[in-house]
């Protein structure tokens, strides 16, 4: 069984070592497995020869927490965990959430708000001298200038206000490796200011070189428009082949600089990541509180691909792993299958194949990989690129290998698909294939929305896209003689959905003839398109004044439409409806949302517009470093989650 890094003094003494190379700090609890992005850095470094111990959820209010290994020989190595700490612990309302998948038993409150910048600031304060570098999603996606939901301000760059050295941003692995060979060479980390990959901080203007000047701290503080112009800049500049150095200004004599990302990793550089010899679960210690929840959605799970050329706005793929496709190659992800049949928990399902975008398995065009990606137009939006070469052959084949696996049962796909490229390629094999093999009973997709004004806003397409995929779907599936359904996720009260777009959603909802279980409430992450939307009011890609709903009622409203069939509901569908002029939804046609007295009892019985109403409160999504979402797989056991039952059929 593979050896676990020490996570105490004893541990490591164990081991001989007076002291380990890197301590590496993490908000999460230790576990071992590919999809945990401090699991892929340590064992990255402990492949080059590096001694690296892992202190995991350190008591962040005792000094005493950060001297478990004593001060380490390169220096400390800080991340939040896989998720944003903001995110892990507040839902869209701002109420602390009450479970931690990632840490012992989903137990909340082992990590502080703003994990990053409390670990880091503790560090410093024991180890004044000690390299510090800061990675994973929250420092990435907070390496600039940024805009803070939760506290409804301009942030400075986390590394300013964590005291750290550098920040390893996007997937990390290059970079740390340089880092690490530079401090081992005796380079000071002051002078590690050209590592691309990294963020760091210059104290000279004369030595910014050929970096492009964005609007410094003070400027973005007092004019929203600057920052707006700033981000979009920055969202310029994510890509390895083209991007340019960024100086940020805080003041006269501090800039924020930052490289242009670390280039793509080709197909043997990510077989040998993913060939690391991880222990692929939890460490031991946590299996008395009930072992660590997070693990349960991945175990079973193949990561095929990294990055996404999709280009959402509200996604913040783009900032951090990038636009360009990197794949693992099938004899990887065989050799990893293989290994789950021999797990004795392994029931014979593959819960998933896939990324951020489960049916990406290449570059969008051939020019990628030598130049980059467009940085004036997308790939898919707001129609696919001429230069696309929309392709499943690659992924049909790797499908059909795996499910030939003995001990193999069914392999699904969970992470999702981007049905606009699955409506680009004129083979119809992989939707066929998809729905006779890959999916049980539901295909969950992301439409978003149905107003075309808001999917613009989105960077989605079209509606009439979706719509067209939602036919050829239910085609398939008559022909296969299969009865299985399309699970549209969707989102409340984007930058620009007005109350009237909500209205046609609801509208949407109701001639699609079932009842969404699942809706999320916009999120402002940091570092997104929409985030920027949402505090600047302007669209930063044309510069155009964007609709925002910011007041909770309102929101509330938009939301409620979308689940107009819970009683729970009523009296805000009411009031949207009222308000925005449309009492004509208000009445006993087939047409009508809802009915004009309120349904007694709130009940899941209760009846709305003559249908039953299976609401169950929305969840959620988790960010995870590896991009990989969240999953519940069909298959578990009968104890496990159940899966969503949201399909009504119309009368």
């Amino acid at each position: 069984m593979t050896e676990f890094l020490p996570m105490n003094r004893k541990e490591m003494e164990d081991r001989g070592w007076d002291r380990p190379d890197f301590v590496y700090v993490c908000g999460d609890a230790y576990v071992d497995h590919p999809s945990f992005g401090a699991a892929i850095i340590t064992r990255l470094l402990e492949s080059r020869g590096y001694r690296v111990a892992f202190l995991a959820q350190p008591d962040w209010r005792n000094e005493d927490s950060v001297r478990e290994f004593g001060e380490p020989r390169l220096g400390f190595l800080v991340s939040a965990g896989n998720m944003d700490s903001m995110v892990n612990h507040y839902s869209v309302s701002k109420r602390r959430r009450g479970t931690d998948a990632y840490s012992p038993g989903g137990q909340m409150g082992l990590r502080p708000d703003r994990a990053v910048i409390v670990y880091s600031s503790l560090i410093r304060r024991v180890y004044p001298k000690v390299p510090i570098i800061l990675g994973g999603i929250e420092a990435s996606l907070r390496r600039m200038a940024h805009y803070d939901y939760w506290s409804d301000s301009l942030k400075r760059s986390v590394l300013v206000e964590s005291q750290a050295d550098l920040i390893s941003y996007g997937m990390g692995e290059r970079s740390i490796v340089e880092i690490a060979e530079a401090l081992e060479a005796g380079l000071p980390v002051s002078s590690l200011t050209y590592i691309p990959g990294t963020v760091c901080l210059v104290h000279r203007e004369e030595d910014l070189g050929d970096a492009v000047r964005l609007p410094s701290y003070e400027e973005l503080k007092a004019e929203k428009r600057k920052y707006a112009e700033s981000f979009y800049t920055q969202y310029r500049n994510t890509d390895p082949f083209s991007g340019k150095r960024l100086a940020e200004p805080y003041g006269r004599k501090l800039f924020v600089l930052q490289n242009p990302p670390a280039k793509p990793l080709t197909q043997m550089e990510m077989d040998d990541i993913y060939a690391l010899p991880f222990a692929g679960t939890y460490a031991p210690v946590y299996e008395q509180a009930g072992g660590i929840p997070a693990i349960r959605e991945v175990k079973f799970s193949l990561v095929s691909c990294r990055g996404c050329f999709g280009g959402c706005s509200f996604c913040a793929l783009t900032f951090h792993q990038g636009r360009i496709i990197q794949t693992r190659s099938h004899e990887s992800l065989l050799a990893e299958a293989k290994r789950m049949t021999q797990d004795p928990d392994f029931k014979g399902y593959i819960h998933d194949v896939g990324g951020p975008t489960a049916n990406f398995r290449k570059p969008s065009c051939t020019k990628q990989l030598t130049h980059g990606v467009c940085t004036n137009r997308q790939c898919l939006f707001p129609k696919p690129c001429p230069n696309l070469k929309a392709d499943h052959k690659d992924y049909l084949s790797l499908l059909r290998k795996l499910r030939k696996i003995p001990g193999v049962k069914k392999v699904f796909i969970r992470s999702g698909i981007r049905y606009d490229y699955v409506m680009a390629d004129p083979d119809y094999t992989f939707l066929r294939e998809l729905c006779e093999y890959h999916v049980s009973g539901q295909l969950k997709v992301a439409p978003e929305h149905v107003s075309d004004r808001v999917l613009s806003r989105m960077g989605k397409p079209e509606f009439s896209i979706y719509q067209g995929f939602a036919d050829r779907y239910k085609k398939m599936n008559e022909k296969l003689g299969k009865k299985q359904y399309l699970v549209p996720y969707l989102i409340s009260s984007h930058p620009g959905s007005t109350l009237k777009d909500a209205i046609a959603l609801a509208e949407a909802v109701r001639d699609m003839g079932y009842m969404p279980e699942q809706v999320q409430d916009f999120y402002p992450t940091p570092s997104t398109i929409s985030t920027c939307m949402y505090y600047t009011g302007l669209d930063p890609r044309t510069m155009e004044d964007v609709a925002i709903i910011r007041n909770p009622h309102q929101k509330a409203m938009q939301r409620a439409l979308i689940q107009y069939r819970d009683p729970a509901n009523y009296d805000l569908v009411r009031e949207a409806l009222e308000t925005a002029g449309r009492r004509d939804l208000i009445g006993y046609g087939p047409h009508c949302l809802i009915r004009p007295e309120k349904p007694k009892g709130s009940g899941p019985k209760a009846v709305i517009s003559g249908q039953k109403n299976s609401c169950q409160k929305a969840a959620v999504g988790s960010q995870k470093n590896s991009g990989q979402k969240g999953k519940v797989a069909s298959g578990q056991k009968k104890n496990s989650r159940k899966p969503i039952r949201n399909i009504h059929k119309k009368k």
